[in-house]
């Protein structure tokens, strides 16, 4: 394997070749999402595991492995590692008991830029937010480049990645937690009570909210906009909403 190649796998922190990428997960070694390209009883094993260990797989082509990992032998099989472990739901309402405040959540709703993903979550940091819950599917992950973005922040504040957005929801209802959706039709955010336990749904960037996220939401927020340009970057927004809820929360 050429310099290159080698400068490449320790960017992204690729596992590649089936027995390194099972050996991986038999560790329980933080994986974000595997790539197969390939069939059969050993990539149906790798599935399996990966799947067991509730890590995200990617069914690609040979080309896709390529562009990862260059010329290095990969054998139809690549790992993304993670830059932490992923947390649960449940530890993001644990650390909100132990701080001894309501519990004050960002939901992202198919954030898929790990730019804005990274920012989000240095920002939550920062804000004191207790934690960041994302969906599996149709959103970035807590790879190297959210890492980075994030300032080192993601290895502070728990990071849950779920199934089912909209079940979690219903479950932090039940928890009287209210959820603040962002969006153009909302009231103004500086007109709502952002005291209590609260989440807010951060929508992507180029089309918000899913519709049955948006109806989960008890509230929809809004920032006001004075200029020609209607909207703002998600990260952006994110921080606006939250440091609002800093504000109204330690008056």
């Amino acid at each position: 394997m050429n310099d290159k190649n080698n400068s490449r796998e320790t960017e992204q922190n690729l596992i590649l070749g089936k027995n390194p990428v099972m050996e991986a997960l038999k560790a329980d070694q933080p994986i974000d999402t595997i790539y197969l390209a390939g069939s059969g009883t050993i990539f149906s094993k790798i599935a399996s595991m990966a799947k067991n260990n509730g890590v995200v797989v990617k069914n690609v082509n040979d080309q896709k492995l390529r562009q990862m990992c260059g010329t290095a032998t990969h054998q139809g099989v690549v790992a993304v590692c993670a830059c932490a472990e992923y947390a649960t739901v449940e530890d993001i309402l644990e650390r909100a008991e132990e701080k001894g405040h309501a519990p004050f959540i960002i939901i992202c709703d198919e954030i898929e830029d790990p730019h804005n993903l990274g920012a989000i979550i240095r920002t939550a940091e920062a804000a004191g937010a207790d934690g960041i819950i994302i969906p599996k599917r149709r959103s970035a992950s807590l790879n190297q480049t959210v890492h980075k973005t994030s300032a080192g922040a993601a290895s502070w504040i728990p990071v849950a990645r779920v199934s089912n957005l909209a079940s979690v929801i219903d479950e932090l209802k039940e928890k009287n937690i209210w959820i603040y959706g962002t969006d153009a039709e909302g009231a103004d955010y500086t007109t709502v009570d952002l005291n209590g336990g609260i989440a807010f749904v951060i929508g992507s960037e180029g089309f918000g909210m899913g519709k049955l996220i948006k109806e989960k939401c008890d509230f929809l927020l809004s920032l006001p906009m004075y200029g020609h340009v209607n909207s703002l970057n998600a990260s952006v927004a994110a921080g606006i909403f939250m440091y609002e809820a800093v504000r109204q929360r330690n008056k």
